[in-house]
């Protein structure tokens, strides 16, 4: 069976593991992309730009925000300069990303959103 979705994210995360948790029992096939094992390349990231916009991205609740210099925080003002962030440090950018087949993208996890869009895409 083909994976349907890949969830995009970083293993060690608790809210990957909800979300994995819940399409694994939903038996939703998934293919699950960790940023740190398998990578971020330019292309994908403007990808997730173009659909989601930078700042839901960027997570600036995290730790990782937390510990960058002010200067490197205020120097984050456009698509470009976050992008570039966001491809230095992956654990900087908002998790779960799950992504359908065809394209559309959901951020963070909510059970009710999750059963949502599976059953819109699937």
């Amino acid at each position: 069976m083909t994976a349907a979705f890949t969830l995009y994210g970083i293993k060690n995360c608790d809210t990957i593991k909800k979300a994995r948790r819940f399409l694994e029992q939903q038996n939703v096939a998934y293919q699950f992309h960790d940023y740190r094992v398998d990578g971020l390349d330019e292309a994908l990231m403007q990808k997730f730009i173009a659909e989601l916009g930078y700042e839901a991205l960027l997570n600036t609740r995290g730790t990782t925000w937390r510990k960058l210099p002010e200067v490197e925080r205020e120097a984050i003002n456009n698509a470009d300069s976050a992008a570039a962030l966001m491809l230095a440090q992956p654990a900087i950018i908002k998790r779960p990303l799950l992504c359908a087949a065809d394209g559309s993208m959901l951020l963070g996890f909510n059970e009710d959103n999750y059963q949502t869009f599976i059953q819109e895409k699937s």
